[in-house]
């Protein structure tokens, strides 16, 4: 999942640009595991593995930064409500992953900055100018280019992806006011030890089978690697200012549609593509005004994590 961009501690485009390709090749890479593991494991299951396992490298990071000091917080209350619009995400989006093309729901996740955009008024009380508004409309219509109402191909697989991204929107909301108070180790760390024990609650009751030496491998390398990329593309926004290196988010979906096809032969159509455009056309254009007009956001790119 990805988490809120610290302030940039120096300006290398250079070494920001690679992290952030790295981070999200590392995210694509990790939702392709997701799918593969998802047609023989319930959701939750795989679930419960990605957040155990991403625990090693976030507890890496918090001794590294000054050990349980840094995970201190006064506001239990709102990581708690952080934690279950997180956790619905990520269901969201890992059982989209099990019933749609990989690249689809990529390009899906790229409403999420148009989501936040419009929800950071009535929840956070910023102010939106025309400009921004425009931008996100138009950004709808792209979404409502992929997902397609009414139509039969997708709309199920569609709808759970865009609900996922809502909430992924909502949980992106709620990191921001948290960065108010907390570190952004503390509000990853609490997010991914909570999905892992209420992942881990329901495992009596959904286990279907024990993993085989190649499927703990997955599923240890799913967690490892969306760990790894999240301090990636958290070291990549220290680095660099948010403008320079966010549309390389967007190289998601040529990473998932290369590995979409070269694993599972799919192909994303012409509407795909054409509405995944108008999304990211719009989501750049809203970092380009946040960042000109100076307003705090978090790097709400596409798995980056909610989602994952």
């Amino acid at each position: 999942m990805t988490v809120p961009a610290a302030p940039a501690t120096g300006d290398q485009p250079g070494r920001g640009i690679l992290l952030m390709l790295m981070a999200v090749a590392c995210f694509v890479v990790m939702d392709g595991l997701i799918k593969w593991l998802s047609a023989t494991f319930p959701t939750m299951q795989v679930v419960f593995f990605r957040s155990l396992f991403a625990l090693i490298p976030i507890a890496a990071l918090v001794a590294h930064q000054g050990g349980i000091a840094r995970l201190k917080t006064k506001r239990p209350g709102m990581h708690a409500l952080r934690f279950v619009v997180g956790l619905g995400s990520m269901i969201c989006f890992f059982h989209a992953f099990r019933v749609m093309p990989l690249a689809d729901v990529i390009a899906i996740g790229f409403a999420a900055p148009l989501f936040v955009t419009a929800l950071s008024v009535p929840l956070l009380g910023e102010k939106v100018g025309i400009r921004r508004w425009t931008a996100v409309v138009i950004g709808f219509v792209g979404v409502l280019v992929m997902v397609r109402p009414g139509l039969d191909l997708f709309e199920v697989g569609a709808g759970i992806a865009l609900l996922g991204t809502v909430a992924y929107s909502l949980a992106m909301i709620l990191m921001r006011d948290l960065g108010k108070t907390d570190t952004t180790t503390a509000i990853t760390f609490s997010f991914t030890m909570c999905s892992t024990l209420v992942a881990g609650l329901t495992m009596p009751f959904v286990w279907v089978q024990p993993p085989t030496a190649m499927d703990w491998a997955l599923l240890v390398l799913v967690g490892l690697i969306g760990g790894v990329a999240q301090l990636l593309m958290t070291q990549a926004f220290r680095l660099t200012p948010v403008a320079v290196i966010a549309p390389f988010d967007y190289t998601a979906m040529l990473w998932g549609t290369a590995l979409g096809y070269a694993v599972w032969g799919e192909v994303p159509d012409t509407l795909l593509w054409v509405g995944a455009a108008i999304v990211a056309g719009s989501g750049l254009y809203i970092v380009h005004r946040e960042t000109r007009l100076r307003v705090p956001r978090l790097n709400i790119g596409t798995r980056t994590a909610g989602r994952r």
